[in-house]
Formats: C-alpha cells, sequence, structure tokens
C-alpha cells in the first residue's frame, strides 16, 4: 500500500507542478506577478531541471545517431568525388608521360648519327608477338614503302632486330633477343669481331668466338660489323658487356651483352632501307 500511495504522491506533485506552470507562463503573458511570479517560475525551471535533463538523455543519442548517418552519407560521398579525381589525375599524368615518351622517340629517329646516309622508314609498332619463344613486333609500314624482308630495324639508340616478313601495309620484325636471331659485332675497344646471339627476352645476348686473350672490360661497347654482305650496315650500336668470363680449358670467353634498346617498350622504329651492300 505504501507503494501505491508514493505513486499517487508523486503523480499528484507532477500535476500540480503542470499546473503551476501554466499558471505562471499565463500571469507573465499578462505581464502580472512581478518578482513573485520570476521567484515561482525559476522554481518551476529548478524542478522540471532533473525532468528535462532525463529526456534529453534519452532523446540526444538518437538525435546524434541520424546525424551521424547523415554526416557519413556526406564524408561517403565527398571521398568516392576525391577518388574519381585521384584516379582522372593520374590517368592524366600517364597520359602525358607516354605522350611525352612517344614524343622523344620521334625526336630520337629524325636524325639518327649511326646511320645518317641510309635511307629510312619511319614505322609504328603496333603490336607484339604473341610467343616467349619468337621475341617480335608488328609495324604499320610494309611493302607498299619498300620494305622487304632482311632489312635492319633501328631506334634512336641503336639496333633492334630486322624485317622477317612482309605484306602490303605490315612487318613482322624479329628482334635481336630471339633465339634465331645472330648478329655480327664488333668490340669497340678491342675491335675483336663476333658473333651475338638471341638468348631470349631478359637474357640479353650471348656472344661467341671473342678469344680467351682478348681483354673484354664490363660496359664496353658493341656494335655491328658490316662486313661485306652483312645484313646489317657498320657502327650500329648493339649493347653494352655485361659480364665477361673465361672457363677452365675454354677456348672462347663466355661474354653476355646488354641492348641499348629497351626492347619491351618500343614505339616506334626505323626500317633501313639496306640491301646489304655497302
Amino acid at each position: 500500500m505504501s507503494v501505491y500511495r508514493r505513486s499517487r504522491r508523486h503523480r499528484f506533485l507532477l500535476v500540480l507542478l503542470a499546473l503551476t506552470s501554466v499558471t505562471v507562463i499565463t500571469l507573465d503573458f499578462r505581464g502580472q506577478g512581478g518578482g513573485f511570479v520570476e521567484g515561482i517560475r525559476d522554481g518551476a525551471r529548478d524542478a522540471f531541471a532533473p525532468v528535462q535533463s532525463a529526456t534529453d538523455s534519452v532523446f540526444n543519442p538518437v538525435g546524434d545517431f541520424f546525424g551521424g548517418l547523415t554526416r557519413y552519407g556526406s564524408l561517403k560521398a565527398e571521398n568516392s568525388r576525391l577518388r574519381e579525381e585521384l584516379a582522372q589525375a593520374r590517368s592524366e599524368s600517364l597520359r602525358q608521360a607516354g605522350s611525352e615518351r612517344e614524343r622523344q622517340n620521334l625526336l630520337a629517329l629524325q636524325d639518327l648519327a649511326f646511320a645518317s646516309t641510309i635511307p629510312a622508314v619511319s614505322a609504328r609498332v603496333v603490336s607484339t608477338g604473341a610467343s616467349n619463344f619468337q621475341l617480335t613486333v608488328s609495324i604499320d609500314k610494309g611493302s607498299d614503302d619498300r620494305i622487304d624482308k632482311g632489312m635492319p630495324v633501328v631506334t634512336g639508340t641503336g639496333l633492334a632486330g630486322r624485317v622477317v616478313d612482309v605484306s602490303r601495309t605490315r612487318s613482322t620484325v624479329m628482334l635481336i633477343t630471339d633465339l634465331a636471331s645472330n648478329v655480327g659485332i664488333r668490340l669497340q675497344a678491342s675491335g675483336s669481331l663476333a658473333v651475338a646471339r638471341g638468348a631470349g627476352d631478359g637474357n640479353g645476348l650471348s656472344v661467341d668466338l671473342v678469344d680467351v686473350a682478348t681483354p673484354v672490360g664490363q660496359g664496353e661497347a658493341v656494335v655491328t660489323s658490316g662486313l661485306q654482305g652483312s645484313v646489317f650496315p657498320p657502327d650500329v650500336p648493339v649493347g653494352r658487356v655485361r659480364t665477361a668470363k673465361v672457363e677452365p680449358g675454354a677456348l672462347a670467353q663466355d661474354v653476355t651483352v646488354d641492348p641499348v634498346v629497351d626492347l619491351g617498350r618500343i614505339n616506334f622504329v626505323k626500317v633501313l632501307l639496306w640491301t646489304g651492300q655497302p
């Protein structure tokens, strides 16, 4: 029974406070009551403060939750926009870098110091060979531009390969790293002649016929020999010596050469209209 009476007493007090508040508001609105009304109003505010605090503690997290949802959606949209802008900026940067690389390649092809007297046809690489065993590229020029089988193909830095197949508007170029490729070369420091054979993608060139007594230095330049009837004209840069060693009992040195042309990133080439006659 005591619980019931306490509950009724609390309810009575709450109703009384509510009526008092209404009365105070009415008097205050009419400008009556003076200091007495202000005292009651302040007391009522203090009396209702715990109720207001409890209400705020219940509803504020709900408001914060929905506000958080709104802010989360805005942040997500902003992050998505920033990621898109970053992707576009990267794409534009790569495009500009590619354009600059192509421009530099074209400039290098304009004046080939190592083949300035040989007529040539500029061409664009349009595809690469699909096989790891046949290292080739296709170019967009063919017999309509006087290109024929066996003609050497160069870039602005040196020898890339030779033409092995021709149609009217397309040609296939076998790169010097292909296993079937061989190039007559000369070591610039000693003048020794040798043959550089393709050793596969990433393996450079394997050089045969270098006498064990011939001094060969790391980084030494290697150029085409250009002997009578050679497929390649003389003094075209081929590569630089990576390693040179002599195995016990060997009759020739084991020499490896790195091509000067970045064969994995060819965009433009020149086909030298060379018939094998100096």
